[in-house]
């Protein structure tokens, strides 16, 4: 396969960051969705609770995009604050985070983002294409969590169209879900 040349870099950055963008508020949307009190939900013994998975997709979103933003991966942990203990912080914490990111990302130039990045020695891809492989990590990791929320008492936002729920809340003519 032929390098990716800068100017295709920033082609695929201009293409896949209004998606990523529309794609982190659905999962934002599905953290806040967790029911208060909930955060310790899990449906069985061997299932990470709904705080593991949230904290999954946020940390993970950050290392990626962080990383491409930075030009290289940074490897150290990344814990959950002493202050984050519900939906309402975890999601503050997940915007915040991806607007500082988002912002650093918009600033690179081609050939930052077609510079080989590499991930554990697992993945080797030009910077951008990480954008993708965020995405699609958050989405399989989003629909597990919004799998938990009826279980646990909660509403399952709008993703890719309504919802019963979403649908549900029209109908009643109230907001959210």
């Amino acid at each position: 396969m032929e390098a990716m040349k800068p100017e295709q870099g920033i082609f695929l950055l201009q293409f896949e960051m209004p998606t990523l963008q529309r794609e982190h508020a659905t999962t934002k949307q599905v953290i806040e969705s967790i029911p208060a009190g909930k955060m310790d939900y899990r449906p069985d013994a061997n299932s990470k609770t709904a705080m593991e998975i949230a904290w999954h997709i946020v940390a993970a979103e950050e290392r990626f995009l962080g990383g491409v933003a930075a030009g290289a991966f940074s490897f150290e942990p990344i814990h959950q604050p002493e202050n984050v203990k519900t939906a309402a912080d975890v999601a503050k914490w997940y915007g915040e985070s991806f607007a500082k990111n988002s912002e650093r990302i918009g600033k690179l130039q081609g050939e930052d983002l077609v510079k080989l990045l590499d991930f554990r020695g697992v993945f080797q891809m030009p910077a951008v294409a990480f954008l993708d492989f965020t995405m699609r990590h958050m989405i399989h990791h989003r629909g597990q969590l919004a799998t938990y929320l009826r279980p646990m008492g909660g509403k399952v936002p709008a993703m890719y169209g309504e919802s019963f729920d979403s649908a549900e809340a029209k109908k009643a003519g109230t907001a959210g879900a």
